[in-house]
């Protein structure tokens, strides 16, 4: 029987509407999932302006309301959290151990936010009697997702609640895998976080989780430092939006860190003009990290690189959601990582753009929509 679905439609040309299409049951491989929860951020709002018509969110999380007949690691009822990087676990990345850069399957790697092998059937969901794509292969703001089997990560916790979960899946997961895989960061080291949104923070909570003696945190806004530094930063350093490149705030952090800078800096704040910052912010033999996915074109000092830093652009925090999910999970339950506290404010589908308003604005560290 066909499922009629309240959803967010980006209509493609810079606006949205809440409309409903109709989804059909999951093929051999797929996974029909309610949506209780759906995290927002700044991609939400860039894909207003994909070009096409799209079912907007990637980020989720809901209950199993009906399963194909291939799929087996979770069964009608399951509570489960929706992953945007779905891994063939055939190609070269995967077979790497890349998942999250699967050359078939990835929306931003093989689809350039497009249907790729990774998206559930294109049929499967209806928009004014032609087929419309999921953003991100999931199309979370919605009140039903039809995804791929990989897409689905089993919720065993019984504490998480569906507004926290939902934000596990890119925000969190960014931000805490950027430090935990792509970097590695050492314990008793030294870490800069330039811009304290909901990315950042989860870097700020990945830092203490990998036991750096000292997380020195960035920002214009005083606000979200104060933030900053309940989610785990040591120290806060307020920058002066003139300071160009952050090089007077560089400085600072040099004194702060022995005269020779950070051992890590992560850049989390989509500023083109802020790309380069992290390298004058590291010591030499340094880690500098570009978290926020800033693709435009920007010009670098090659001075900042002397001497030996070295400069990488992880995606998704090296996802493995079989792995990494878990253990995010884990140390939620333990109370080393804050899921509950990163929730500024809740919002109804029907006041999602309010919630751009506020995301837009800085209000919240993460806004969540939620469905009955």
């Amino acid at each position: 029987m066909p499922i009629f679905s309240k959803s967010a439609i980006a209509t493609g040309d810079g606006n949205f509407m809440i409309d409903h299409v109709t989804l059909a049951s999951p093929k051999p491989d797929e996974v029909l999932v309610k949506i209780k929860a759906a995290g927002l951020c700044h991609t939400d709002y860039d894909s207003l302006n994909w070009g096409k018509p799209i079912v907007m969110g990637h980020e989720g999380s809901g209950i199993v309301a009906e399963i194909g007949a291939q799929v087996e690691h979770v069964v009608v009822g399951d509570s489960v959290i929706l992953n945007w990087a779905t891994p063939c676990r055939k190609c070269f990345q995967c077979k790497e151990g890349n998942e999250h850069i699967c050359e078939k399957n990835s929306p931003v790697v093989a689809g350039a936010n497009g249907y790729t092998e990774g998206h559930a059937h294109l049929e499967g969901t209806i928009w004014k009697n032609t087929p419309i794509e999921r953003s991100f292969n999931l199309g979370t703001l919605s009140e039903y997702a039809l995804v791929k089997a990989s897409a689905v990560v089993k919720n065993t916790s019984k504490e998480l609640s569906f507004p926290a979960a939902s934000i596990i899946s890119c925000g969190v997961m960014t931000g805490y895998g950027s430090v935990v895989n792509s970097a590695k960061v050492k314990e008793n080291s030294s870490v800069v976080v330039l811009g304290t949104g909901g990315v950042g923070l989860n870097v700020i909570q990945g830092a203490k989780i990998n036991k750096a003696s000292k997380i020195i945190a960035i920002d214009v806004n005083e606000h979200r430092l104060q933030m900053a530094q309940t989610f785990g930063a040591t120290h806060l350093l307020k920058a002066d939006k003139s300071d160009k490149g952050l090089l007077e705030a560089a400085e600072k952090v040099k004194q702060m860190t022995d005269g020779r800078g950070a051992d890590y800096a992560f850049e989390c704040t989509a500023i083109p003009e802020l790309g380069a910052a992290p390298l004058a912010m590291i010591r030499n033999a340094g880690t500098a990290v570009q978290v926020s996915g800033i693709e435009q074109e920007i010009v670098f000092d090659m001075n900042l690189f002397e001497w030996d830093k070295v400069y990488i652009n992880p995606l998704y925090g090296g996802c493995n959601p079989e792995r990494d999910f878990p253990r995010i999970i884990s140390h939620y339950e333990s109370g080393v990582l804050k899921l509950d506290e990163m929730i500024t404010r809740t919002y109804p589908l029907e006041d999602l753009q309010q919630a751009f308003d506020d995301m837009l604005a800085g209000k919240n560290a993460k806004g969540v929509i939620l469905f009955n």
